[in-house]
Formats: C-alpha cells, sequence, structure tokens
C-alpha cells in the first residue's frame, strides 16, 4: 500500500507536463517517456470517465505507442469521482511507476488536480457532495499561493501562442467531428442525460442543441472552439500562478530540461 509518509520524506523524481488544451502536452509527454523510460500519469478531469473518448482528445491506443497511461477510464460519466479521488490514485500511480525502475510523467490541463500533487492538498474526509463554499474540499490552511512544490519536482509548461493554439483547437474539433464526436455525443446522452457535470464538457454541451436540430452542424462546432478556446485562456490563468513552472516553446528544450533535472537527482 503506497505510504504518503515516505512519498514526503523521500520522493523520487516526478515529471510534469501542464499547459493549455490542444497544445501537445500529449505527444511531448510521450515523446519523453519513451526517451526517458517513463510512464504517464493522466491529470484531466475528463478522461478519467469511460465511453467520452472523442470529445475529451483521449489518446488512443495507437497514440500512445506502447507506453503506459494511468488514470484513464477510472469511472463512468454518472459516478461521482473528487480531486482527493485523483490524488489518491496519483500517488498510487506514482509509487507504482518508482517501485518498477521508471520515471512517472504527471500530464495534463486540469490546474487543480496538478496542485494536488505537488503540493500534497489535505482534504476533508467527506468529498462526495459539492461545497459551494469550499470546492476543493481542502482542509483549513492546507493550500497557500506561496506552498512549496514537491520535492524532486521538474514542471514543464508548453506555450503556444494564442492565434496558433485557438488554430490548432480549430483542427482538433474539425477531426473529432470528422472521426465520431456525434455518435458518442448522442450516445452518452443517450445513456446518461444531459444533466451530470460530465456532460457539461465542451465537446458534449456544444453540441446539444445540434442533436435537438436548433444549431447546424458549422454553428455548433464553432460554439465548440469558441467553449475549448475559452477553457484554454483559463488554464493559462491558472497555470501562470505557478512560479515553479519552467515554460518552454520548442519541445527539445523540455530534454534538456529532463536531461538535466534527472542528472542531478540520479
Amino acid at each position: 500500500m503506497f505510504s504518503l509518509g515516505i512519498e514526503q520524506k523521500h520522493p523520487g523524481p516526478l515529471l510534469v507536463i501542464v499547459g493549455p488544451t490542444a497544445s501537445g502536452k500529449t505527444a511531448l509527454a510521450i515523446g519523453l517517456a519513451k526517451q526517458f523510460n517513463g510512464e504517464i500519469i493522466c491529470a484531466d478531469s475528463r478522461t478519467i470517465y469511460n465511453g467520452m473518448d472523442i470529445g475529451t482528445a483521449k489518446p488512443t491506443v495507437p497514440e500512445r505507442q506502447g507506453i503506459p497511461h494511468h488514470l484513464l477510464d477510472v469511472v463512468s460519466p454518472d459516478q461521482p469521482f473528487t480531486v482527493a479521488d485523483f490524488q489518491k490514485r496519483a500517488y498510487q500511480a506514482i509509487a507504482d511507476i518508482h517501485g518498477r525502475g521508471k520515471l512517472p510523467i504527471l500530464v495534463g490541463g486540469s490546474g487543480l488536480y496538478i496542485d494536488a500533487v505537488i503540493y500534497n492538498y489535505q482534504f476533508n474526509a467527506d468529498t462526495k457532495s459539492r461545497s459551494q463554499v469550499n470546492t476543493r474540499h481542502a482542509k483549513e490552511g492546507s493550500y497557500q499561493k506561496d506552498q512549496t512544490v514537491r520535492d524532486n519536482t521538474l514542471i514543464i509548461g508548453l506555450v503556444v501562442e494564442q492565434d496558433l493554439l485557438r488554430d490548432h483547437i480549430a483542427e482538433r474539433v474539425n477531426d473529432m467531428v470528422c472521426h465520431g464526436l456525434i455518435d458518442e455525443v448522442k450516445d452518452l446522452s443517450q445513456k446518461y442525460g444531459w444533466d451530470i457535470s460530465a456532460m457539461q464538457a465542451p465537446a458534449y454541451k456544444s453540441f446539444r442543441a445540434y442533436l435537438a436540430g436548433e444549431l447546424s452542424l458549422e454553428e455548433a462546432s464553432a460554439l465548440f472552439v469558441t467553449a475549448d478556446t475559452q477553457l484554454a485562456k483559463k488554464q493559462r490563468t491558472w497555470f501562470k500562478r505557478n512560479n515553479s513552472i519552467q515554460w518552454v516553446d520548442d519541445p527539445s528544450k523540455a530534454v534538456d530540461l529532463t536531461t538535466t533535472f534527472l542528472n542531478k537527482t540520479s
């Protein structure tokens, strides 16, 4: 069983890749995993759900290139899953990966998921019901702006110019639609309805009016692009608060940073 105390006292190396949606985090993480004998832990509040594949840009088996990915397809969309649940599973995955002599690579755009791990947030016992006052369910005083990042951790952030990122988002939305997104949205809405929180993700919420005959496919796709662009802006704002992130605009710089980091920790 994974012991948080051991992790606190003698943490093994942890590589973290962050950035806005469609910035290329998955491709970078896979490349680094192949080069540095790593495994990926997905820090995404949507890819945890079974069946939400295309609309969440969940990496397919071929896209994973043989690299193990942890914390994908954890629960069904109608099941509760909190940041505390994620943190516990992420700690277990980190310990498991270290135990096999490999490098854990935490990758994602869900800032709260990332922070829960790198800042070791302490959560209240009852995290099943949502609190409007304390949405993190964190114990009082367990997170501060000046908190210290977990020891032996390198955090790399991907920088993509805003216009280029919007183009990437638009291309990805078009690709999703071409590869069956509408059928996925229809199937999920019929199985779970529209009221669960998982169905509020941009990919699914944006096409609700299209399935109801209220918007054209082009209009719904544009709505998705706008929603994802707004999400990317929120993600950038979240991560900009963390002064420990080393931002790169070139994947080769990430390789250099990782090499230096691992040489120091070996």
